[in-house]
């Protein structure tokens, strides 16, 4: 990794990256008990109104991806986190569900549209070559900032006021839109005046077997980020939930120590498919967390950060693996269409765990929602075996 950090803008990025999401999750698990104790509402609504969020997301990503190849990616990039960063001041003035969901929207427009533009400037910045292990330390940058987030948005809400919450996650993002506005970027392929405007510049094609896959994998993933804290008082875990994101940030960190040169050695499918595998154990892990919670409160916990250490394990492994898949699927002009398709395809998983964690929890309990996460990781397992390697190989481009 040293000498991709000699790079300035790469550190830039790095740092605007992980404080970008390092605020976003702060507010993460806070914002189900945010909507609990100001608006009084239930985990099903809770889940609805979340999910606003993540399908706003999902609206922008193409069209992010066709302004960022055809337009210049930096000022995109800057105006997208400047409209993210401003929404966190206008949380503290909202004082109905209405405006709420309103400001939901809008955060997820400019989310859909920063991230794409972030993920696409940082392809731009690397060399080809390193290009599995650059992408696999950015992508580092927020999961340890999805780790520690959490963890810290759970320690404000023990102590402090949602108001203090919102300023915090402000503050982040306005020191990383800071770093942003110094990263340089350089000269990119544009698609050309008169090159005609079809779906493929909106959605990589060729993709679309890949996004499905991926999404599989994204919903249980959703339902663990939003509902774990959650999950964690039900089963008697009232104290050191925050310690679940620990360990996961500490597997992610492990992970990169050797999945991204293995990407960049031609492992992309075996990388991913052990990092589903080791998924799996984990959703089962956190399944038996509920019928063991009468034993022994010791070894649930034991169980629930083992999980937390394997989904960090799996994760870092698999997302900057699928991230490079779909790059190397699309030409060097489909940068941002390769990477919004691929967050599209995340969103949606997302999404769905958000609305399906809620509706589960309510009818059932979360476990059945983490039994439902293991059973759909192992579909998801067995498409990329028999259908997505071979398309892949077939249709890759470098």
């Amino acid at each position: 990794m040293k000498d991709l950090l000699v790079s300035p803008s790469y550190c830039y990025i790095l740092a605007a990256n992980f404080l970008l999401y390092f605020g976003f999750y702060i507010l993460m698990p806070v914002l189900p008990f945010y909507l609990t104790e100001v608006f009084g509402l239930g985990k099903s609504s809770i889940g609805t109104i979340l999910a606003c969020y993540t399908v706003s997301a999902l609206v922008v990503r193409p069209f992010s991806g066709y302004l960022l190849d055809a337009f210049a990616r930096k000022p995109l990039y800057l105006l997208a986190f400047t409209v993210f960063t401003s929404v966190f001041g206008l949380y503290m003035v909202a004082g109905s569900v209405l405006l709420f969901v309103a400001l939901r929207i809008v955060h997820g427009l400019s989310f859909g549209m920063v991230t794409v533009a972030g993920n696409t400037i940082v392809i731009d910045i690397l060399p080809s070559s390193r290009r599995g292990e650059g992408i696999g330390y950015y992508g580092l940058a927020n999961n340890i900032a999805m780790s520690l987030g959490p963890m810290t948005g759970l320690f404000l809400h023990d102590y402090y006021s949602f108001t203090i919450i919102f300023l915090s996650a402000l503050g982040c993002c306005l020191a990383g839109l800071v770093m942003a506005s110094l990263v340089k970027t350089p000269v990119k392929p544009r698609i050309e005046r008169d090159s005609p405007v079809s779906l493929d510049r909106f959605i990589l094609l060729k993709g679309i077997p890949v996004g499905i896959d991926l999404l599989l994998i994204s919903i249980p993933y959703g339902i663990t980020t939003t509902y774990v804290a959650m999950y964690a008082k039900s089963i008697g875990v009232l104290s050191g939930t925050g310690l679940f994101f620990t360990f996961m940030a500490a597997g992610m960190a492990v992970s990169r120590m050797f999945s991204g040169k293995q990407v960049d050695h031609g492992k992309i499918t075996q990388v991913i498919m052990y990092g589903i595998i080791i998924v799996i154990f984990c959703y089962i892990g956190l399944y038996i967390c509920e019928p063991l919670s009468g034993l022994s409160g010791n070894i649930v916990k034991i169980i629930l950060y083992c999980s937390a250490l394997a989904l960090g394990i799996g994760s870092g492994m698999m997302f900057p693996a699928f991230n490079t898949m779909f790059v190397n699927l699309g030409r060097n002009d489909q940068r941002g269409t390769a990477t919004s398709t691929y967050l599209t395809s995340w969103d949606v998983g997302i999404g769905i765990g958000l609305v399906l964690g809620g509706i589960i929890g309510d009818m059932f309990s979360f476990s059945y929602a983490y039994l439902s996460g293991a059973g759909l990781c192992l579909l998801s397992l067995l498409i990329f075996k028999f259908r997505i390697i071979p398309h892949f190989q077939k249709n890759r481009l470098r």
